[in-house]
C-alpha cells in the first residue's frame, strides 16, 4: 500500500439550551446582548462565590447521551482543569475528566457506517476573545454556559465520513432538544484530531480547533492530510500541536503545542458534589425522548426518496414529523409532500417560511386534490406555498385553491359542451380533420383552445381524452 491511511477522532462541544448557566442563575442566552452583560461573580470565581449545579443541564446531558445510544453513568464527578487564558479569568474550568456522566455509545450514519463514542462529559464554557490588529477584546457572556464535550473514538478514515458524522451528531442533538444547534453562533463546535500513517501504528496527530461548519470540517481535513503527507514524503516529522483553520485561505496554521492531561493539573472539584442518579430517573427521561432521525429514515423507506432528499427533510425536525404523520395516514399520497418539502419549501428563496404551518391532514388534502386532477401539478405547488404564509393559516387547501382561482374543471358534461363550441369554430376545422385522419399532433391546438375558453380551469388530460372520443370514434 503506497498511500497513507488517515485516522480521525472528533471532539464536539455542544452548548446546552438551558435557561441559566451551569453553575449560576445568569441568563444562558446572550444572543444580541451587550458584551459582558450576562455574567455572574460565580462565573469568574470572585472570593466567596460558590457554584450550584443546574439540574436542567444534567437532564439535557442525559438526553444527549441517550440520543447517541450511550451508557449513562449513575455516578459522575467534576474536576478542575487548570489553565490561564484571558477568557477564563478564574484560572480553571470545571469539567469532568475521570468520571464523566456519559459513557460509551455509538452513532449510526446514514450511509450504514457507524462511529463509536468514547464518552461525553459536562463542563462549563469559557468566554470569547475577539482579536484585532494590535489588541484583543474579551466577552465573558459565554463563560459558564453548560456544555457537553462528545469525544469520538478514532473510527473515522475520510473527510467525507467526518462530515457525515458531524451532520448526524448535529441532527441527534437537535432532535433530542438539548441545543439550539446554530453553528454560526457557536452552539456546536468541532475539534478534529487527524494523523496519517502507512502502517497500523497511528502517526503523530494534529488538532484543528473550533470548526463551526460541516464544510469547514471536510476542507480542513483534506488540507491537513495533504500537509502531513507532504512533510512525511520529504522525510520530515509531523509536530503534535493545535492548529487553527482559515476558511478564507483554506489552510491550517500552528497555534500552540498540544497539551497533555498532566499539563492541566486536574484535581477533584471541591465545591460541587458528585452527581448520583437512580436508573429509574434515567429511564423516565428515556421515555420522554422524541423520535430520532434513524426511526424517521425507517418510516420514510416506503416513499422511495433519494438520500439527498430524505436528509434535507431530516435537517428540519418539524418537516420530518409532518411527513411521518402523513405516511402513517396515507403513504400513497405522502411522496408528493416529500417532494414539495425538498424541492419547494427548502429552496433558498423560501427560507423565511414558517415550517410549522401546514398540518399533515392539510398536506394530504392538497396532495389528494392533485392526485384527483382537481389541481394541476403547477397549481398544487402554488397552493402549497400559500399554505406556509401566516395570513392563510385558517384556510383549508380546497378553500385556498378556490380563492386563488386554480381549481380545475373536471365535469365531463360541462367540458364536453365547451369542446363542442371549440370544434364548431371555423379556425378549428382543419385541426379536427387532421385528427380524424390520424394526425394526433393537431390535438394540442384544440386542447389549447379549450383551455383558453375555460380561462385555464379545464383539466387538460380530461379535455385531451374527450376530444379523442369525439373525433376518432
Amino acid at each position: 500500500m503506497n498511500d497513507y491511511k488517515m485516522t480521525i477522532g472528533i471532539e464536539c462541544h455542544v452548548q446546552l439550551n438551558t435557561k441559566t448557566k451551569l453553575f449560576s442563575g445568569v441568563d444562558n442566552d446572550a444572543t444580541d446582548k451587550e458584551p459582558n452583560s450576562c455574567v455572574s461573580p460565580v462565573d469568574y470565581a470572585l472570593p466567596g462565590m460558590l457554584p450550584v449545579l443546574n439540574k436542567a443541564a444534567v437532564d439535557k446531558a442525559i438526553q444527549a447521551g441517550l440520543a447517541m445510544n450511550c451508557k449513562i453513568n449513575l455516578i459522575s464527578r467534576f474536576d478542575r482543569k487548570h489553565y490561564y487564558y484571558p477568557d477564563l479569568p478564574k484560572g480553571y474550568q470545571i469539567s469532568q475528566l475521570y468520571q464523566p456522566i456519559i459513557g460509551a455509545g455509538v452513532v449510526y450514519l446514514p450511509d450504514g457506517s457507524s462511529v463509536k463514542i468514547e464518552h461525553a462529559h459536562l463542563e462549563e464554557d469559557a468566554g470569547k476573545l475577539s482579536h484585532f490588529d494590535g489588541y484583543s477584546l474579551v466577552d465573558l457572556n459565554r463563560a459558564g454556559t453548560p456544555l457537553i464535550e462528545i469525544v469520538s473514538m478514532p473510527d473515522i478514515h475520510s473527510a467525507a465520513q467526518a462530515r457525515l458524522y458531524c451532520e448526524e451528531l448535529h441532527r441527534l442533538m437537535i432532535y433530542a432538544g438539548v441545543t439550539n444547534g446554530d453553528l454560526y453562533q457557536g452552539n456546536m463546535r468541532f475539534d478534529v484530531n487527524i494523523s496519517i500513517s502507512k502502517t497500523d501504528k497511528l502517526g503523530t496527530r494534529a488538532e484543528i480547533k473550533n470548526l463551526n461548519s460541516f464544510r469547514s470540517v471536510e476542507r480542513a481535513i483534506e488540507y491537513e492530510y495533504a500537509r502531513q503527507k507532504a512533510l512525511l514524503e520529504k522525510g520530515e516529522s509531523v509536530k503534535q500541536e493545535t492548529r487553527g483553520w482559515s476558511d478564507a485561505t483554506g489552510k491550517t496554521s500552528p497555534q500552540r503545542s498540544k497539551e497533555e492531561a498532566q499539563d492541566y493539573r486536574y484535581m477533584p472539584e471541591p465545591d460541587v458534589p458528585p452527581i448520583v442518579l437512580e436508573q429509574s430517573y434515567v429511564d423516565e427521561i428515556a421515555k420522554q425522548l422524541p423520535m430520532m432521525p434513524e426511526s424517521y429514515r425507517s418510516i420514510f423507506g416506503v416513499l422511495s426518496l433519494d438520500n439527498n432528499e430524505r436528509e434535507a427533510i431530516l435537517n428540519h425536525p418539524i418537516l420530518a414529523q409532518r411527513l411521518a404523520e402523513a405516511c402513517d395516514k396515507n403513504s400513497a399520497l405522502a411522496p408528493r409532500i416529500a417532494h414539495w418539502f425538498s424541492g419547494i419549501l427548502l429552496a433558498e428563496e423560501n427560507a423565511d417560511k414558517n415550517f410549522a404551518l401546514g398540518t399533515a391532514d392539510e398536506l394530504l388534502e392538497l396532495s389528494e386534490m392533485v392526485e384527483n386532477k382537481e389541481l394541476s401539478s403547477t397549481a398544487g405547488k402554488e397552493v402549497f406555498l400559500e399554505m406556509y404564509d401566516k395570513k392563510n393559516t385558517s384556510k383549508r387547501p380546497h378553500a385556498l385553491a378556490k380563492e386563488m382561482n386554480l381549481l380545475q374543471e373536471n365535469d365531463v358534461d360541462a367540458l364536453g359542451a365547451m369542446i363542442d363550441e371549440v370544434l364548431a369554430l371555423p379556425e378549428c376545422a382543419k385541426a379536427s380533420e387532421d385528427i380524424r385522419n390520424g394526425e394526433m399532433k393537431a390535438i394540442g391546438f384544440l386542447v389549447g383552445q379549450v383551455m383558453k375558453r375555460s380561462q385555464g380551469k379545464a383539466n387538460p388530460a380530461t379535455v385531451n381524452e374527450l376530444i379523442k372520443q369525439k373525433l376518432t370514434q
